[in-house]
């Protein structure tokens, strides 16, 4: 029926041009586990792990540099490992996993030579976070665990010989972030305010009491935090936003409480900071604007980044180093291409090349990635990228593919469903509408309690601007999301019902009510800010039953594909179930995938390809677009 009905959607818009077209790129190689990923190397330099399938599972593999030979380590035939890293001492590897996507992560160390995998934070229903670890402390490591109370994670030292788990840091409340020093010493914490904001509270050592010494107002706090003590510890590096609109980098004093200035940008907030292993000072700063760019803060590094900017087209960033920080391994990502890693040596300044992350997308003809700026109807300017269709003259069908968070934003380089769109026909439009970080403060600030109000009059507007630019056809536009892009997608049906020909939603709240009163309970310690972008369900319930789209499914007409997992613990299978039954109820479409080994998020590259077959297919017979069985 689904092929039936595609065919027909490919009449209506045009056979011709979908038979005068380059063949399609499989959904296996864009949405399947990449040949291989992640790589880290051995703190000595001589092996690679590596995150490959294994019985089609991500898995830790290791490559011998010197025997060029690989082979499997770990055994998960679940969801896949997707975090791990080289324990200090070489000898060991750690690795993450939860059950089924429900985020009570275990922490799990296997032997470098291969066995059993051990599961060091064996407590049933406990989150366990890696905090800290270090190379000149080769036998612990930090870990934040919620053991005592789940709605609050406590700090504890873990004794990598023994398995001996040492409380040092109980949470006194509301801590949502721990910041350690080069002693390994937990003594700074962020603490969210009452009314929202943070205290920046520190201490002289692990046995003293903590003092407040710095306070980030409401507005300030999505823009600023304590990153890490200086190498000698009597200073902090900080992201801050006070005083200024962006968030800049400082080198802060807490006993003078003055800062010094070492980074900032009047229109982008300072990103990522790279601090050198040895002596934790910063060796370079990233910028993200249109798209990334590093800033050295040593000579020797200058030098490096001079000959990796040489080496290869795209964003370049540092992914791993050694214990003697002689090589590196350097990822490279542009839009058009598959990320490529090399092994990079500081002394020679050469490069050695490691692998590409899917080799088969080299057989094909990706699509660039165009950064553009968009004027939302009040004047706020949104940075954001178009990926085109090569074949056949616009305007074309469009889908705007909205981000997540909605605190996060979208950034230039490899995007697999861009690619797929474009590579179907489509226009794909993604657009960083207020509230996304990056861009500032006010920028940020702008989104609050603007859930389907300025913020879905930003993507509205995205779409307006599409239409004018003469690539889009406002006839056969849909809207895609997941997440806060669920959400989106929702509203879009629920509150511009003539806007959009259909919707795809995954995991998007549907009630705003019920999203804040299911939060996982170690959420908790950041409720008030939550509460204050969002809104307060005891004091403001008239607003966000104004903007959910439950309350308003009887606007709603378009199609829907709704996918959900069902160990979610962030929107929770209830927000997805009411939707659908609403929807069903009028009698509107909506076809309902429920995946009962999933979170938020779909790991299993089976699950993401049912996904995407039937996204394919939907959108094949709303939109015109292209579609493979």
């Amino acid at each position: 029926m689904i092929f039936v009905l595609a065919v027909a959607a490919v009449a209506i818009f045009g056979l011709h041009q979908i038979k005068a077209s380059p063949k399609l790129i499989p959904r296996e190689i864009l949405f399947g586990s990449p040949k291989q990923a992640a790589p880290q190397i051995s703190p000595d330099g001589a092996s690679v792990a590596y995150l490959a399938p294994d019985q089609g599972v991500l898995n830790v593999w290791i490559r011998d540099r010197r025997t060029k030979t690989d082979r499997v380590l770990t055994r998960d035939r679940g969801r896949g490992i997707r975090y791990y890293a080289w324990l200090p001492d070489g000898n060991s590897i750690l690795f993450v996993q939860d059950q089924g996507g429900n985020e009570n992560w275990h922490l799990y160390r296997i032997p470098f030579a291969g066995g059993e995998a051990q599961d060091l934070t064996p407590f049933e229903g406990v989150q366990a976070r890696v905090l800290d670890i270090d190379k000149h402390f080769p036998e612990t490591i930090l870990i934040e665990m919620n053991k005592e109370d789940r709605s609050r994670h406590d700090v504890y030292r873990l004794n990598l010989k023994t398995g001996a788990l040492e409380l040092v840091t109980r949470n006194m409340g509301q801590v949502s972030e721990w910041i350690t020093d080069a002693d390994m010493k937990v003594r700074g914490a962020s603490r969210t305010r009452p009314e929202g904001g943070s205290d920046l509270l520190i201490r002289k050592d692990e046995k003293s009491e903590w003092e407040k010494v710095l306070t980030w107002d409401f507005e300030d706090n999505m823009t600023s935090a304590a990153l890490r003590f200086t190498g000698d510890g009597k200073e902090l590096y900080l992201h801050d936003s006070r005083g200024r609109d962006t968030s800049a980098l400082l080198k802060w004093d807490p006993v003078t409480r003055a800062g010094k200035i070492l980074l900032e940008d009047p229109k982008f907030d300072v990103g990522s900071v790279v601090l050198n292993p040895d002596d934790h000072e910063i060796d370079m700063v990233m910028i993200y604007r249109e798209k990334a760019e590093w800033v050295p803060f040593r000579d020797n590094i200058r030098e490096d980044l001079e000959v990796l900017g040489k080496l290869c087209k795209g964003e370049f960033s540092i992914v791993s180093r050694t214990r003697e920080d002689r090589y590196w391994i350097v990822r490279y990502e542009d839009d058009a291409s598959p990320v490529k890693y090399y092994i990079y040596d500081r002394i020679e300044k050469r490069s050695e090349f490691l692998f590409v992350h899917q080799p088969e997308l080299s057989k094909y003809t990706l699509y660039p990635i165009e950064p553009v700026k968009i004027l939302s109807r009040d004047g706020i300017e949104m940075t954001g990228y178009k990926t085109l269709p090569r074949s056949g003259k616009g305007p074309f069908p469009m889908v705007l593919l909205v981000h997540g968070g909605p605190w996060a934003r979208d950034t230039w380089g490899y995007e697999p469903t861009a690619q797929w769109l474009a590579d179907r026909g489509y226009v794909c439009l993604q657009v960083n509408f207020r509230g996304s970080v990056g861009f500032g403060k006010a920028f940020v600030n702008a989104g609050n309690k603007e859930w389907g109000r300025k913020m879905q009059d930003d993507l509205t507007d995205s779409v307006a601007w599409a239409v004018q630019q003469g690539i889009a056809d406002p006839k056969r536009i849909g809207i895609m999301g997941a997440s806060y892009g669920g959400y989106a997608a929702l509203a879009a049906a629920a509150f511009t019902p003539d806007v959009f020909k259909c919707g795809v939603d995954l995991f998007g709240p549907s009630n705003l009510i019920t999203l804040i009163q299911s939060m996982p309970p170690y959420w908790s310690v950041e409720r008030a800010n939550i509460l204050r972008r969002l809104g307060d369900p005891a004091t403001e319930e008239a607003l966000l039953k104004e903007r959910s789209p439950l309350f308003h499914a009887d606007r709603m007409r378009i199609p829907f594909l709704i996918a959900q997992g069902v160990n979610d613990p962030r929107t929770t299978k209830p927000e997805s179930d009411r939707i659908v039954e609403a929807l069903r109820k009028r009698g509107i479409e909506c076809d309902y995938m429920v995946f009962p080994d999933e979170g938020h998020g779909f790991a299993k590259p089976e699950n993401r390809l049912k996904f995407f077959k039937a996204a394919e297919a939907f959108l094949a017979k709303h939109l015109g677009g292209r579609h493979e069985k």
